[in-house]
Protein backbone atom coordinates (compact mmCIF):
# COMPACT_ATOMS: atom_id res chain seq x y z
CA UNK A 1 0.00 0.00 0.00
CA UNK A 2 1.40 3.55 -0.92
CA UNK A 3 -0.08 6.78 0.15
CA UNK A 4 -0.78 8.51 -3.39
CA UNK A 5 -1.71 11.72 -4.48
CA UNK A 6 -4.47 14.22 -3.52
CA UNK A 7 -4.42 12.81 0.17
CA UNK A 8 -5.87 9.52 -0.76
CA UNK A 9 -5.01 5.84 0.00
CA UNK A 10 -4.22 3.81 -3.01
CA UNK A 11 -3.96 0.00 -2.28
CA UNK A 12 -1.74 -2.37 -5.33
CA UNK A 13 -0.79 -5.43 -5.65
CA UNK A 14 2.50 -5.01 -6.86
CA UNK A 15 4.81 -5.76 -3.23
CA UNK A 16 6.31 -8.85 -2.57
CA UNK A 17 6.04 -9.84 1.20
CA UNK A 18 9.59 -11.40 1.79
CA UNK A 19 8.62 -12.78 5.36
CA UNK A 20 10.32 -10.34 7.19
CA UNK A 21 7.45 -7.22 7.48
CA UNK A 22 8.54 -5.60 4.52
CA UNK A 23 7.93 -5.35 0.57
CA UNK A 24 10.08 -5.54 -1.91
CA UNK A 25 8.94 -3.61 -4.50
CA UNK A 26 9.15 -5.19 -8.41
CA UNK A 27 11.52 -4.32 -11.38
CA UNK A 28 9.28 -2.59 -13.90
CA UNK A 29 10.43 -3.79 -17.30
CA UNK A 30 8.67 -2.67 -20.65
CA UNK A 31 5.99 -4.35 -22.16
CA UNK A 32 6.22 -6.19 -24.76
CA UNK A 33 3.98 -5.90 -27.94
CA UNK A 34 1.62 -9.00 -26.42
CA UNK A 35 2.01 -7.82 -23.04
CA UNK A 36 0.57 -4.42 -24.17
CA UNK A 37 -1.90 -5.77 -26.42
CA UNK A 38 -3.36 -7.54 -23.18
CA UNK A 39 -3.14 -4.93 -20.60
CA UNK A 40 -5.37 -2.84 -22.76
CA UNK A 41 -7.43 -5.46 -23.09
CA UNK A 42 -7.75 -5.81 -19.61
CA UNK A 43 -8.46 -2.48 -19.38
CA UNK A 44 -11.61 -1.95 -21.58
CA UNK A 45 -13.09 -5.18 -20.09
CA UNK A 46 -12.66 -3.67 -16.36
CA UNK A 47 -15.36 -1.29 -14.51
CA UNK A 48 -15.01 0.97 -12.10
CA UNK A 49 -17.66 1.79 -9.31
CA UNK A 50 -17.72 4.71 -7.56
CA UNK A 51 -18.54 4.63 -3.46
CA UNK A 52 -19.69 8.61 -2.79
CA UNK A 53 -19.54 7.42 1.25
CA UNK A 54 -17.40 4.90 2.61
CA UNK A 55 -18.16 3.90 5.83
CA UNK A 56 -15.99 5.81 9.05
CA UNK A 57 -12.88 3.64 9.95
CA UNK A 58 -12.61 1.38 6.39
CA UNK A 59 -9.46 0.55 4.66
CA UNK A 60 -8.85 -0.59 1.57
CA UNK A 61 -7.90 -3.67 2.69
CA UNK A 62 -11.18 -3.90 4.26
CA UNK A 63 -13.12 -2.85 0.99
CA UNK A 64 -11.40 -4.84 -0.83
CA UNK A 65 -11.94 -7.89 1.59
CA UNK A 66 -15.94 -7.33 1.38
CA UNK A 67 -15.70 -6.40 -2.31
CA UNK A 68 -13.63 -9.84 -3.32
CA UNK A 69 -16.57 -12.16 -2.08
CA UNK A 70 -18.52 -10.62 -5.27
CA UNK A 71 -15.94 -10.44 -8.10
CA UNK A 72 -12.57 -10.42 -9.03
CA UNK A 73 -11.42 -6.78 -7.71
CA UNK A 74 -8.76 -4.98 -9.00
CA UNK A 75 -7.57 -1.94 -7.79
CA UNK A 76 -8.73 0.43 -4.98
CA UNK A 77 -8.44 4.38 -4.34
CA UNK A 78 -9.80 6.45 -1.12
CA UNK A 79 -9.63 9.77 -0.73
CA UNK A 80 -9.26 10.83 3.25
CA UNK A 81 -10.42 13.90 4.88
CA UNK A 82 -8.39 16.73 4.99
CA UNK A 83 -6.10 16.16 7.94
CA UNK A 84 -6.28 19.76 9.50
CA UNK A 85 -10.27 19.02 9.06
CA UNK A 86 -9.82 15.35 10.89
CA UNK A 87 -8.04 17.26 13.60
CA UNK A 88 -10.75 19.74 14.48
CA UNK A 89 -13.46 16.73 13.96
CA UNK A 90 -11.51 15.27 16.56
CA UNK A 91 -11.60 17.71 19.02
CA UNK A 92 -15.66 18.56 18.99
CA UNK A 93 -16.53 14.60 18.48
CA UNK A 94 -16.33 11.54 20.26
CA UNK A 95 -15.22 10.13 17.01
CA UNK A 96 -11.43 9.10 16.43
CA UNK A 97 -11.60 7.02 13.26
CA UNK A 98 -9.95 8.31 9.92
CA UNK A 99 -12.51 8.90 7.53
CA UNK A 100 -12.24 8.71 3.72
CA UNK A 101 -14.49 11.01 1.97
CA UNK A 102 -14.62 8.74 -1.33
CA UNK A 103 -13.68 5.90 -2.98
CA UNK A 104 -12.98 4.18 -6.46
CA UNK A 105 -13.03 0.37 -6.95
CA UNK A 106 -12.20 -1.45 -10.18
CA UNK A 107 -13.38 -4.94 -11.18
CA UNK A 108 -12.00 -6.87 -13.99
CA UNK A 109 -15.03 -7.51 -15.22
CA UNK A 110 -17.64 -4.41 -16.02
CA UNK A 111 -20.77 -6.45 -16.11
CA UNK A 112 -19.76 -7.93 -12.20
CA UNK A 113 -18.78 -4.22 -11.46
CA UNK A 114 -22.00 -2.82 -12.76
CA UNK A 115 -24.60 -5.89 -11.63
CA UNK A 116 -22.65 -5.39 -7.73
CA UNK A 117 -23.70 -1.61 -7.84
CA UNK A 118 -27.27 -2.11 -8.63
CA UNK A 119 -27.50 -4.73 -6.03
CA UNK A 120 -25.25 -3.28 -3.15
CA UNK A 121 -26.57 0.57 -3.47
CA UNK A 122 -29.00 1.35 -0.84
CA UNK A 123 -28.09 -1.88 1.53
CA UNK A 124 -26.60 -2.31 4.76
CA UNK A 125 -23.41 -3.42 4.43
CA UNK A 126 -23.87 -6.52 7.06
CA UNK A 127 -21.25 -8.72 8.11
CA UNK A 128 -20.82 -10.69 11.31
CA UNK A 129 -22.26 -9.38 14.65
CA UNK A 130 -20.61 -7.02 16.42
CA UNK A 131 -19.08 -5.48 13.10
CA UNK A 132 -18.83 -1.79 13.38
CA UNK A 133 -19.60 -1.66 9.40
CA UNK A 134 -22.78 -3.51 10.19
CA UNK A 135 -25.44 -1.30 10.16
CA UNK A 136 -23.67 1.57 7.46
CA UNK A 137 -25.12 1.86 4.16
CA UNK A 138 -23.40 1.66 1.03
CA UNK A 139 -24.00 4.54 -1.24
CA UNK A 140 -22.63 3.67 -5.14
CA UNK A 141 -22.41 3.88 -8.31
CA UNK A 142 -21.30 1.75 -11.46
CA UNK A 143 -19.74 4.49 -14.14
CA UNK A 144 -19.91 3.76 -17.50
CA UNK A 145 -16.69 3.87 -19.86
CA UNK A 146 -14.99 5.60 -16.87
CA UNK A 147 -11.39 3.73 -16.56
CA UNK A 148 -8.71 3.94 -14.41
CA UNK A 149 -6.81 6.09 -16.04
CA UNK A 150 -9.14 8.53 -16.08
CA UNK A 151 -9.25 9.11 -12.30
CA UNK A 152 -5.39 8.95 -12.36
CA UNK A 153 -5.07 12.16 -14.47
CA UNK A 154 -8.05 13.88 -12.68
CA UNK A 155 -5.99 13.35 -9.43
CA UNK A 156 -2.83 14.45 -10.89
CA UNK A 157 -5.20 17.98 -12.54
CA UNK A 158 -6.69 18.34 -8.93
CA UNK A 159 -2.75 17.92 -7.07
CA UNK A 160 -1.65 20.99 -9.72
CA UNK A 161 -4.60 23.27 -9.20
CA UNK A 162 -3.95 23.02 -5.51
CA UNK A 163 -0.31 23.38 -5.95
CA UNK A 164 -0.82 26.59 -8.13
CA UNK A 165 -3.05 27.99 -5.40
CA UNK A 166 -0.17 27.50 -3.02
CA UNK A 167 1.91 28.80 -4.48
CA UNK A 168 -0.26 32.20 -5.47
CA UNK A 169 -1.23 31.81 -1.53
CA UNK A 170 2.96 32.00 -0.59
CA UNK A 171 3.19 34.59 -2.85
CA UNK A 172 1.31 37.05 -1.69
CA UNK A 173 2.03 36.13 2.39
CA UNK A 174 5.05 36.99 0.82
CA UNK A 175 4.41 39.99 -0.44
CA UNK A 176 2.40 40.92 2.47
CA UNK A 177 5.04 40.35 5.15
CA UNK A 178 7.84 42.30 2.89
CA UNK A 179 5.36 45.13 2.62
CA UNK A 180 4.90 44.89 6.69
CA UNK A 181 8.47 45.14 7.36
CA UNK A 182 8.92 48.02 5.30
CA UNK A 183 6.16 49.82 7.83
CA UNK A 184 7.97 48.50 10.60
CA UNK A 185 10.98 49.55 9.33
CA UNK A 186 9.58 53.18 8.22
CA UNK A 187 8.01 53.67 11.82
CA UNK A 188 11.14 52.85 13.25
CA UNK A 189 13.09 55.47 11.23
CA UNK A 190 10.30 58.05 12.43
CA UNK A 191 10.62 57.50 16.15
CA UNK A 192 13.86 57.85 15.86
CA UNK A 193 13.83 61.16 14.02
CA UNK A 194 11.59 62.23 16.38
CA UNK A 195 13.67 61.51 19.30
CA UNK A 196 16.74 63.19 18.02
CA UNK A 197 14.71 66.25 17.10
CA UNK A 198 13.63 65.91 20.83
CA UNK A 199 16.67 67.17 22.18
CA UNK A 200 18.33 70.74 22.22
CA UNK A 201 22.04 69.75 20.75
CA UNK A 202 22.94 73.41 21.20
CA UNK A 203 26.59 74.43 22.11
CA UNK A 204 27.02 75.98 26.09
CA UNK A 205 28.25 79.26 26.26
Amino acid sequence: MELDISGGEHEQDDSIDNGKGKSKEKILKPLTPEALAAFEAAQKRAGIIYISRIPPGMRPQKLRHIMSGYGEVGRIYMAFEDPKFAQARRKHTNSKVTRANEGWIEFTDKKVARSVADMLNGQPVGGKRGDRHKDDVWTMKYLPKFKWNMLTDQLRHDKAVRTARLRIELSRSTREQEEYLKQVSLAKTCVHFWLCSSFDFATPD
